[in-house]
């Protein structure tokens, strides 16, 4: 496909739409948490390209076979827009990203992750679209009548024969639009206590896990495999154990909310020392009216309209010795 003279290529499309809704769908639920909006769109600067390169690493790791064996062209290990990205490599690189863009920000890094945990899973699954551009990841051979066709190009040499095959990709879509309902009903309805301190997150790397396990079954591409079995399951498995571990290890603590500890610190009334407060220069406006003047904030106090609250002078030098007596 061509827009005019540049070219458009399916599979990088469908990876900007995913960071696109990602992001949209991670900020509403961050401006919930009482953070300013554009919060994750300035941390996705950070988080993305980490995410794209480490998602290239693992996939050119794992598959290695295709760049740097004889007769291959290691050049086009950089090709990312040919497909082969790997969702554990992107969720590891991406993390460290996040961290720096939340560092930078002032953001508590479990709230983050807890905010993007259903807004990863619908981006994982609108980029797995991107295969059915490319033809590739499919699973095996299948006469079912949504079963997706596959030209002869992109078939595997033991498979010439056949021209459908289990859309696996279509599998992990519907499975990733599940999860991320999942998630969100477990953390209103606590199913699991409270989903925060990064649990919501654990629990969409368990469901993640599970479902890219089966799916992972189902595919017969090449992969490398650990023990007879396919790289990505035992990845699956490491994550389904961590997470499940996290979920039951770390429990929130009472009265353990989701604002966040920036938002208080702006929100907090300004309160002055005493001394300061009682001092009251310039027609009694305090030290602390003079200060927030100065500062320009949002809680200026306009000088010329306060009341004076100094006593006036007496014109008698004997009154400033009867009123203490008065007022007893």
């Amino acid at each position: 496909m061509h827009l005019g003279p540049l070219p458009l290529r399916g599979y990088a499309l469908m990876i900007i739409l995913a960071v696109l809704l990602g992001v949209v769908v991670g900020e509403r639920r961050l401006r919930r948490r009482g953070y300013p909006a554009g919060t994750v769109a300035d941390i996705a600067l950070w988080a993305v390209p980490f995410g794209i390169v480490g998602a290239r690493v693992y996939h050119v790791v794992t598959d290695n076979q295709l760049y740097f064996r004889p007769g291959r062209d290691w050049v086009k290990a950089f090709a990312v827009w040919d497909g082969g990205l790997g969702i554990w490599g992107a969720l590891a690189f991406g993390a460290v990203g996040a961290w720096i863009g939340c560092r930078r920000l002032h953001v508590r890094t479990d709230q983050l992750a807890d905010a993007l945990a259903p807004a990863l899973l619908l981006g994982q699954g609108l980029g797995r679209w991107g295969n059915w551009f490319d033809q590739e990841l499919y699973g095996r051979p299948s006469s079912l009548p949504w079963a997706v066709h596959i030209d002869l190009a992109h078939r595997l040499p033991q498979y010439a024969g056949v021209s459908t095959y289990q859309p696996t990709f279509l599998y992990e879509f519907g499975w990733d639009l599940l999860g991320a309902g999942f998630v969100v009903l477990a953390e209103r309805r606590q199913w699991f206590g409270r989903l925060s301190r990064g649990r919501a997150f654990a629990l969409f790397l368990a469901t993640y896990a599970v479902g890219r396990g089966w799916v992972e079954a189902l595919r017969v591409d090449p992969a490398p495999h650990l023990l007879g079995v396919r790289l990505d399951d035992v990845t699956a498995a490491v994550v389904l154990v961590l997470a499940v571990a996290y979920l039951v290890l770390v429990r929130p603590e009472p009265g353990d909310g989701d604002v966040p500890v920036a938002a208080l610190e702006i929100d907090r009334p300004r309160v002055a020392p005493v001394a300061l407060r009682r001092a009251a220069p310039m027609g009694g406006a305090s030290m602390v009216d003079l200060m927030r003047g100065a500062a320009g904030g949002s809680d200026r106090v306009a000088l010329a309209e306060r009341p004076s609250v100094a006593p006036p002078e007496p014109d008698d030098p004997l009154e400033a010795l009867r009123r203490p007596r008065e007022q007893q």
